[in-house]
């Protein structure tokens, strides 16, 4: 899948893939029971009706026209920019690269808003505006001629001559791409939550409505993929931009008065205020209390503050000797605790704040990891595209395969090879090491770290021979494009096993309130990687060639060395395949006092240290 859509919506996709998506805890206790801090309470914040399914046609239609729209416009998005443009690869990739990695990491900032001040429904409502003005713009730069430069010539191409975007198309363009960002900033961590609001979890029959709803979310998810895939990127590739970019927009202004005439019917939950406020209290509080001394263990009772946990916490923390400095944050002090039992937040937290600010830092190294495996993944959307232009990608004597659908592979790859591993490869490896999933989480992570590795050696190895093949024949490669197809084979692997055990782990490892954060750190990931590819790309750009040859990454990608920075690329990967061992092996699972889910087999009691 290219990576516009693989890595905008690879995590549901593969969430759902192989049934991840747990229901929500059932309330052990009604609402008022258990006041101490060993037991969790849980009561149902929205409102009773309307909601349920009377909501569900303008959500999910909402969502579908949604995705079509972003999908279908960003899916070829770097042809457009190499051909329409007419930009060499590396700036292509660059404006690719950058506007992806802020893209991926505003739904951190929107999950902010909406959790503390706007509320679900508006940040959604908001953000669907800001997305259509921003294809809109998108469709503008192919329809009208002054916003993207001059037809090029045939006989200009092979020799570079053909003239790029001024300033000022520059800046028509990037405008509407950071309308894109602000749309998928408000979408992205509320669309999921926002349906789930709709019924209410503490019933058998709101539990229902949440688990169909995920069905039928991921049914209209994986259309819309193939969709954007193969008819619409063929509509912009042989058809015209402007239909193909215009046809989305449409769709997205669609979204947004179906998404409207439902307000009535959704239940709406108020926004309860973010948690990353706790981030920043714990440490502060740690630190002004930096010279008192820490209880010995077993004395923590009535030292530390440790009230009952919030309606909206569904399992308790123990407390844990694992950076003791942060437990200095809830040592009581004289006249920090009002009247009414209210503590001075920036002086006093809660051992189960203190608690869940460890979980962040102990997830972070793992966290990091992933950021060079993306990497890999994200030259699907560029390199990779740039080599399907040059290589013969017709199937059969009349159908011509858009180069922005080669991703498809991958996709594919996932599709077939997930039911295989969750109904026999799971089953096998649970006779020989007894865990329910077959392996642990990290394990599987760091089996989706090696597939990137291999990926790109196969990657360099392919290249090699589609140059070869070019450089024997002049203009389009006689090589089939499907010769990328080990490559890509081998990244669909490698997102099976690292975003699914990213995602599993990440949800696993949080507590549940604060499954946010976890959604959003795998996104940041995917930021950071599309960062640190420009980076590359640029060093590249610059450092190799020379004296007469052309760089690595040369505009006539048949005169540069792609393999080269394909090999680069495992190496790196290799590094932080060595990285990652370690800090997989350093790391301690959380506990909890009222363990959720006790057969948990990748947080087995005895691996749980303090």
């Amino acid at each position: 899948m290219v990576k516009s859509i693989k890595e905008e919506s690879r995590s549901f996709f593969l969430y759902c893939c192989t049934k991840n998506f747990q229901k929500p805890a059932s309330p052990e206790k009604k609402p008022g029971e258990g006041t101490n801090g060993n037991a969790s309470s849980v009561s149902c914040t929205k409102q009773n009706k309307p909601g349920g399914w009377k909501a569900m046609p303008y959500i999910l239609g909402n969502e579908t026209f949604e995705r079509l729209a972003t999908f279908g416009l960003l899916a070829n998005f770097m042809v457009y920019l190499m051909r329409e443009l007419h930009m060499d690869q590396v700036s292509a990739s660059n404006v690719y690269n950058i506007w992806f990695g802020i893209t991926n990491f505003a739904p951190l900032l929107g999950a902010i808003i909406s959790d503390a001040y706007a509320g679900r429904f508006r940040t959604i409502a908001v953000a669907s505006f800001a997305s259509f003005l921003g294809m809109l713009i998108v469709t503008l730069t192919a329809w009208i001629p002054h916003l993207h430069p001059a037809e090029c010539k045939p006989e200009d191409q092979p020799n570079g001559h053909c003239v790029g975007p001024n300033k000022a198309q520059l800046g028509v363009l990037l405008t509407g791409l950071g309308l894109l960002s602000v749309g998928t900033g408000g979408i992205r961590p509320c669309s999921i939550p926002f349906g789930i609001d709709q019924f209410d979890p503490t019933t058998e029959e709101g539990l229902k409505g949440i688990s169909s709803f995920f069905n039928w979310y991921y049914t209209t998810f994986t259309v819309v993929i193939l969709l954007t895939l193969t008819l619409v990127v063929y509509i912009q590739d042989s058809v015209s931009w402007v239909l193909g970019f215009g046809i989305p927009t449409l769709l997205m202004g669609s979204s947004i008065v179906l998404f409207l005439i439902g307000t009535r019917i959704y239940v709406h939950v108020k926004p309860q205020g973010s948690i990353f406020s706790s981030i920043v209290q714990v440490p502060f509080a740690a630190y002004k209390k930096r010279q008192l001394k820490l209880p010995a263990e077993g004395e923590e009772i009535g030292v530390f503050y440790d009230p009952p946990v919030k309606e909206n916490v569904l399992s308790k923390l123990p407390v844990t000797s694992q950076y003791r400095f942060l437990n200095k944050a809830a040592i009581i002090m004289e006249n920090e605790l009002q009247p009414d039992g209210s503590p001075n937040k920036w002086r006093l937290c809660s051992i189960q704040e203190v608690e869940e600010v460890k979980c962040l830092i102990r997830v972070i190294p793992i966290w990091a990891s992933g950021i060079i495996s993306f990497t890999s993944m994200a030259q699907q959307g560029t390199f990779t595209v740039s080599q399907a232009l040059k290589m013969d990608r017709h199937l059969g004597s009349k159908i011509q395969i858009p180069a922005g659908s080669i991703g498809i592979i991958s996709m594919i790859t996932i599709g077939i090879f997930l039911p295989v591993y969750d109904r026999i490869i799971v089953p096998g490896l649970r006779k020989f090491t007894k865990r329910e999933g077959g392996i642990t989480l990290l394990q599987r992570i760091g089996i989706g770290i090696f597939f990137s590795i291999l990926a790109m050696i196969v990657a360099g190895v392919m290249e090699k021979k589609r140059r070869d093949s070019a450089i024997l024949h002049p203009g389009v490669a006689p090589i089939s494009v499907f010769w990328l197809a080990p490559q890509l084979i081998l990244m669909g692997f490698c997102e099976a096993f690292n975003i699914i055990g990213q995602i599993e782990f990440f949800n696993k490892q949080f507590p549940e309130h604060m499954r946010s954060i976890a959604n959003s750190l795998l996104f940041c990931s995917l930021a950071g990687a599309s960062y640190l590819s420009s980076i590359v790309v640029n060093i590249v750009h610059h450092v190799t060639g020379g004296h007469g040859h052309p760089d690595w990454l040369a505009s006539d990608i048949n005169a540069g060395k792609l393999d080269y920075f394909y090999y680069l690329l495992a190496g790196m990967g290799a590094f932080n395949f060595l990285y990652f061992l370690y800090v997989a092996y350093h790391y301690r699972y959380k506990g909890t006092v009222q363990m959720e889910d006790k057969s948990d087999p990748d947080v087995e009691l005895s691996s749980i240290k303090p």
